[in-house]
């Protein structure tokens, strides 16, 4: 496996990262901004859940129509262009006097775009790497996730107390447009990774064959949905705690690093297949003691433990990449990431919805039990799966 400093020796791979870096920074400070607006304008908690985490719920759409440019546009364009359009939908986020309906389209536009940009950064990270450095290289994205998410989420409650939520989305647009300059500037000129135009069409084969393979189907749904649910009790935090919501999504992110280095860097290969159920039950276990509604260091020791489970999805990805394809990588992990994204938006808007029929901590605990439940069926199906067949060709 290769080690984290050569990654960084690899060409290509350090302005993929820091491009990367700068839009997630961009996403945690916005995304915080923006649901402490809506909830200091509504007081709704379905509300403040779904203006973070709506975005997610256009990742349907664009899955089923945008998702074959992952492999069909040149990278360095495809995802210089998403950011852009980021900055210039955040910077619109901002403006005074916005209609709420009118913000919320902008959130799910926003949504729409970003299902493509996770196939295209993911295909092109396959490539530069290859699939055996796609782990290792993958860990490295997600444990600078984690850590720009603990600086971000730190800083931007710091900066929502001496700072207007709009002018923190200011913020975050300036951040996004850094990230397109850097992409711009810093990746090759690659061609697509597979010759046609997108399509609509092209998109709906490519998914069905995707989705053909029983064990590719069983690795989509794990990667999913127990994942999602848990971030649907992630996105009760600004309810459950609106002055200290920023610890608790620090904190998450702090038990995700620690995950990510885990999984990604200690654990030996032949060890990280039989590790996806027992992380995915940690990942939702701790939010079962929020019934009680538990005081914020408890909280926040609850949702640190959890999001060590997260490790779980490099184990999931790592298993997708091997019934995949080359060809259709990014198409894939576009599917997984767009899917992923998806059922978070899906599940943030139950939560928001249960917490506004009972409480923030009593949602919580029942989307984790769901989430134990769908892991443990999903574990069951698996032990019964036939051997997983050699990846088949791309289709045309």
């Amino acid at each position: 496996m290769p080690s984290y400093r050569s990654l960084f020796r690899t060409p290509e791979f350090t302005p993929l990262f820091l491009g990367a870096a700068a839009q997630n920074a961009a996403g945690t400070l916005g995304g915080l901004a923006l649901g402490t607006l809506v909830y200091r304008a509504t007081g709704s908690p379905l509300l403040s859940a779904v203006s973070m985490f709506g975005p997610s719920l256009a990742q349907v759409l664009g899955a089923t129509f945008l998702l074959s440019g992952a492999d069909r546009l040149p990278p360095r364009t495809a995802l210089s262009a998403i950011a852009l359009a980021f900055a210039a939908g955040t910077a619109v986020q901002a403006l005074p006097g916005l209609p709420t309906g009118a913000l919320f389209t902008v959130v799910l536009l926003l949504g729409l775009v970003a299902a493509l940009g996770g196939g295209v950064r993911w295909g092109l990270l396959n490539e530069i790497l290859g699939k055996d450095g796609y782990l290792p290289g993958r860990s490295v994205f997600n444990m600078s996730s984690g850590l720009v998410q603990i600086t971000g989420f730190a800083t931007g409650g710091a900066l929502l107390t001496a700072l207007s939520p709009r002018a923190c989305l200011l913020l975050a647009s300036a951040l996004y447009l850094t990230a397109a300059l850097t992409l711009r500037l810093g990746l090759a000129a690659r061609p697509p990774r597979t010759a046609g135009r997108p399509s609509p069409s092209a998109t709906w084969r490519t998914n069905a064959l995707l989705w053909s393979s029983r064990p590719r189907r069983l690795t989509y749904l794990g990667l999913w949905v127990p994942n999602g649910l848990v971030v649907g009790c992630e996105s009760l935090y600004v309810p459950y705690a609106p002055d200290a919501a920023g610890l608790l999504f620090a904190c998450g992110a702090l038990g995700m690093f620690a995950g990510d280095v885990t999984v990604g860097r200690l654990l030996p290969a032949a060890v990280r297949p039989r590790l996806a159920t027992p992380l995915l039950v940690l990942l939702a276990a701790p939010y079962l003691l929020f019934w009680a509604h538990p005081p914020l260091p408890v909280a926040a020791v609850c949702a640190t433990v959890a999001s060590v489970g997260f490790g779980a999805s490099l184990v999931q990805q790592e298993r997708l990449m091997a019934l995949t394809p080359d060809e259709l990588a990014g198409h894939a992990l576009g599917l997984h990431s767009a899917g992923m994204l998806a059922l978070q938006g899906v599940s943030a808007t139950l939560a928001g919805t249960v917490a506004q029929l009972t409480s923030p901590s009593r949602a919580m605990t029942v989307l984790a039990a769901v989430s134990l439940a769908v892991t443990g069926v999903l574990a069951t199906a698996a032990r019964r799966a036939p051997a997983a067949a050699a990846p088949e060709p791309a289709a045309r």
